[in-house]
């Protein structure tokens, strides 16, 4: 519901205008009137619609409205910065472009067709809302809706004590100790997929074929096959199955696409039942898709339920960690690996495919990389004996660096809303209950009061600390240089990716340790550059952000199939 406060809306109005017609009739002004009485209630009426088109458009937003002591950009309608998501700009950049035109000190009020919004720009605020009084805030209902099909009543989607109760029994599957535990199994998923891609482009040499190679897609396949063992305990072999279910209804789900877009859209302003009475096939696939979805999941619960009674508790992914803390039913179970699975796979294809972008642009900095990396593992791709995968990625400085940047700079999720769902405040202004608030990770992460005038440049190097000086490629050889967490920035809700508080990414550590995996083997094993035209390339999505047209790279490996050492790599 809109905020309070507001006295007049169209039913007043009217109600008001034939009150006045009763004044009018009753009083000397009715003589002085040559009017008719039709005439009379026709032109009253005039009068005060009039009046209610300057109240709603300018009066109340301007003046009296309860945010508008905010400043606001001059001219800005959300009807035309949605319009914008399917033009020829990434969804926020819009908003950004306005947000670094507006003067402000982190809260900007946006007028629209469907009502005022505060818009989040700097972390302050954000500290409020995420952190200090989280709860007093939920997503729209009609967003919460859209997503239950595709991500369950699990983490995303649910609000208040159910979320509270979700993470606090969901959290132990992704202590710190746990993800490390599986980074030898991304490892060895990284290797795999290089020995596919390999073998791809030998086919592809052979039959003449365009050598092309689309790597988004290879990157959804390899991030489903992680969370397959970390969260069923289960490789679905993706890799090696092309028509796997779970890529097809997957790529129907998440790809890019004006007709996704305007469902999406529909469902917001109208709900979902209504909109799938329209006979169109984008509803059909939805609805197929995400059934579908389910309906594995639901048998993996099962058959892992199965399995623990057959041979003991002796399992460690997270349906097993969650099926033995004896806190979820079988639905719920199901509920939350829905999110598992989409969330954990989806992130991370989507920042690898970027980082490969940003490495194809900038050949000198993938040369970097590799430098670094072939430093830190000389025995690529398998690790000398006592050596700890986790502790070598993790403090490589510039392997950091540029995933860290791909993070900042493509966020998966470029928007979210929240609705105050109180009265509550915000650094101290009061804020009505009701109050939409719009909070863009696009815009935080990309914003120059945050980042300073470098802001939408790709600078690896914001994330590494350097202590002394060092002189071109003289810099790997200091030990003085480390890895931040920061980025350079004084406050880390700059920082907007995963979001902050307890209603932040639980899965953020994971996401991290295999992009780490990912980058690294991948760019041992291939060097690189774009195998399409930079303008076509666009972020976009409905759900999350993947590039509208694919990412097709031109790769040349640097050596031939690696094989891993298995039993090498597990102990450590």
């Amino acid at each position: 519901m809109p905020p309070t406060g507001n006295p007049f809306n169209f039913a007043r109005v009217t109600l008001l205008a034939l009150v006045e017609v009763l004044i009018v009739n009753k009083t000397s002004y009715r003589h002085v009137l040559p009017l008719s009485t039709t005439s009379l209630v026709l032109a009253i009426l005039a009068v005060n619609y009039v009046f209610f088109l300057a109240w709603k458009l300018y009066l109340y937003p301007v003046y009296f409205h309860p945010l508008s002591k905010f400043p606001a950009p001059k001219v800005v309608s959300l009807w035309r910065v949605l319009a914008r998501f399917r033009g020829n700009a990434p969804p926020g950049q819009l908003l950004l472009e306005l947000v670094e035109r507006t003067p402000n000190d982190g809260i900007i009020v946006l007028q629209g067709e469907f009502g005022t919004s505060m818009l989040i720009t700097k972390p302050a605020p954000l500290a409020d809302i995420l952190v200090h009084h989280p709860y007093d805030f939920a997503k729209y209902d009609a967003i919460r809706n859209f997503l239950r099909p595709i991500l369950g009543d699990g983490l995303v989607v649910v609000e208040g004590e159910q979320h509270r109760f979700l993470r606090k029994n969901t959290q132990p599957a992704f202590k710190f100790g746990h993800i490390k535990e599986l980074y030898p199994t991304m490892w060895s998923k990284a290797i795999e997929l290089n020995n596919i891609l390999k073998e791809e482009l030998r086919v592809l040499e052979r039959k003449g074929n365009d050598t092309r190679i689309e790597i988004n897609a290879w990157a959804g396949k390899v991030t489903l096959d992680i969370i397959g063992i970390a969260a069923f305990g289960r490789d679905f072999h993706v890799l090696e199955r092309p028509d796997h279910p779970l890529v097809k209804n997957y790529a129907d789900l998440l790809e890019p696409g004006p007709a996704k877009f305007a469902y999406f859209f529909l469902t917001l302003i109208f709900s979902r039942k209504f909109v799938d009475l329209f006979p169109w096939e984008v509803s059909r696939r939805f609805n197929r898709t995400t059934t579908d979805i389910r309906r594995i999941c639901a048998q993996l619960v099962r058959e892992k339920k199965a399995t623990i009674e057959k041979l003991g508790d002796d399992q460690f992914d997270i349906l097993s960690l969650l099926i033995k803390s004896n806190n979820f039913s079988e639905a719920e179970l199901v509920d939350q690996l829905l999110t598992f699975l989409a969330a954990g796979h989806e992130t991370t294809s989507s920042a690898f495919t970027w980082a490969t972008y940003k490495l194809a642009q900038d050949r000198e900095m993938q040369s970097t990389l590799r430098s670094e990396l072939r430093r830190a593992l000389p025995d690529f791709p398998n690790f000398a004996p006592g050596q700890d995968i986790a502790s070598i990625l993790e403090h490589l400085p510039y392997l950091n660096g540029v995933m860290n940047e791909t993070l900042r700079l493509y966020p998966t999720v470029p928007m979210t809303v929240r609705t105050a769902v109180c009265d509550t405040t915000v650094l101290g202004h009061p804020i009505k209950k009701g109050t939409e608030i719009m909070m863009s990770p696009w815009i935080i992460n990309r914003y120059s009061d945050n980042w300073g005038s470098a802001s939408t440049e790709f600078v690896p190097e914001r994330w590494i600390d350097q202590e002394g000086t060092h002189i071109g490629e003289e810099w790997l050889d200091q030990l003085t240089l480390k890895p931040n967490n920061t980025g350079g920035v004084t406050s880390n809700y700059a920082q907007m990716t995963f979001l902050h508080g307890p209603r932040s990414c639980i899965g953020q550590g994971f996401a991290k340790a295999e992009l780490r995996c990912l980058l690294a083997a991948f760019v041992l094993a291939f060097e690189w550059e774009l195998g399409m035209d930079e303008k076509d390339i666009m972020p976009d999505g409905v759900i999350t952000i993947k590039p509208n047209n694919g990412m097709y790279l031109k790769l040349r490996p640097l050596d031939g199939v690696q094989r891993v050492d298995y039993a090498l790599v597990s102990k450590n």
